[in-house]
């Protein structure tokens, strides 16, 4: 039995283990290829930062003072092959490739060896072109030189910093007041209006948008950030209610009751002990929310619209990805600085993460 479970604790340690390389690999790649020039990118995998073997020229030589004619065959170092083999490379049997670089007329011969390599040419500039809006020149390898002007994204950053705190802080306080409603205080329907909440997780946010939108013109709301945390405040305050009642239902009820006892009110209730003691819960539900928020796309362009006074990062992000989306040393550093933050508030909440989740799954 013991055998079994050593076992078995090995097998999910190793799924475990798959797992988090498989979701992490990605990140990995956008990571590195962040800091990689874009000729790398555009002629190398990101996974050449590890150590690899690779052909590099020890030697080369001249065609003209060898005499070689590209049209026939030749003789090159002991190899022997056509123009068109010695462009794809020919080994030789001492561990040895020749190979043609360039055309027929103005081509020269490399004789090249494997050996150990890593690219580390990292560069900053595709941090600074995304976040700086700084323009850059780049020379092609035909010799002409390409200005590139910058994708400035601090005015997004700090717009999705707008939008993401109070559409999670307003959903929450509304949340906790009525989770501690329906969880200790008696009041006629109270089993209805739960009910009803508990339906409005089904209920789809897609079908809500033209509604909403029709009532914010009518409002003069459309285009602004209180169309926009009104918003995300409706379509996250089910879930909230919900994640939250679950575990302040579960809270001893001698410690609120010794509280009623000496006189304290419900508010100082929900204040002083309720509050306090439902930080696991608060926090799950911040995450969700936060990262929800965040990342969403359709709920601002609905109700945000294509200002660029009001534009978001995923926002920003599409944008950049429908002008430059052969650019990939420019997408992978905007995608990395939309991700900084999101891991920022995971980390630092995911000690509350899991006794959250699994609020009110356990009594007894």
């Amino acid at each position: 039995m013991r055998s079994k479970k050593r076992y078995g604790k090995l097998l999910v340690d190793l799924t475990l283990l798959l797992l988090v390389l498989i979701w992490t690999i990605p990140t990995m790649g956008i990571f590195v290829s962040s800091f990689r020039n874009r000729d790398d990118i555009s002629t190398s995998g990101w996974w050449r930062v590890f150590p690899y073997r690779d052909w590099q020229p020890t030697k080369e030589i001249d065609p003209k003072e060898l005499g070689l004619d590209p049209n026939g065959v030749m003789n090159i170092e002991g190899a022997t092959g056509t123009f068109e083999e010695f462009r794809a490379g020919v080994e030789t049997g001492d561990g040895k490739r020749i190979t043609w670089i360039g055309n027929k007329r103005i081509g020269r011969v490399e004789v090249q060896e494997q050996v150990w390599t890593v690219d580390w040419n990292f560069t900053l500039d595709n941090y600074k072109q995304v976040l700086g809006g700084q323009t850059f020149k780049f020379t092609k390898p035909d010799g002409t030189i390409e200005t590139v002007p910058g994708d400035n994204m601090n005015r997004a950053f700090l717009n999705s910093l707008s939008v993401a705190i109070p559409s999670t802080v307003i959903p929450i306080l509304i949340a906790a007041f009525a989770a501690y409603a329906f969880a200790w205080m008696k009041f006629p329907g109270r089993r209805w209006m739960f009910i009803t909440v508990v339906a409005l997780l089904v209920v789809p946010l897609q079908i809500a948008l033209v509604p909403i939108l029709r009532d914010y013109k009518a409002l003069n709301l459309n285009g602004t950030f209180l169309a926009i945390w009104l918003a995300h405040t409706g379509f996250g305050l089910a879930l909230a209610t919900y994640l939250l009642y679950n575990y302040i239902s579960t809270l001893p009820r001698d410690i609120l009751e010794s509280a009623f006892i000496d006189g304290a009110s419900h508010f100082t209730v929900f204040t002083r002990l309720v509050l306090p003691l439902s930080v696991p819960a608060l926090a799950s539900f911040a995450i969700f929310q936060f990262l929800w928020v965040w990342n969403d796309y359709l709920v601002a362009l609905i109700f945000l619209g294509g200002n660029p006074e009001f534009e978001l990062v995923t926002q920003r992000m599409a944008a950049i990805v429908g002008s430059r989306g052969s650019e990939w040393h420019l997408l992978t550093a905007g995608a990395f600085v939309s991700m900084v933050l999101p891991l920022l508030v995971f980390f630092s909440m995911q000690r509350f993460f899991v006794r959250g989740l699994l609020a009110g799954s356990v009594k007894g």
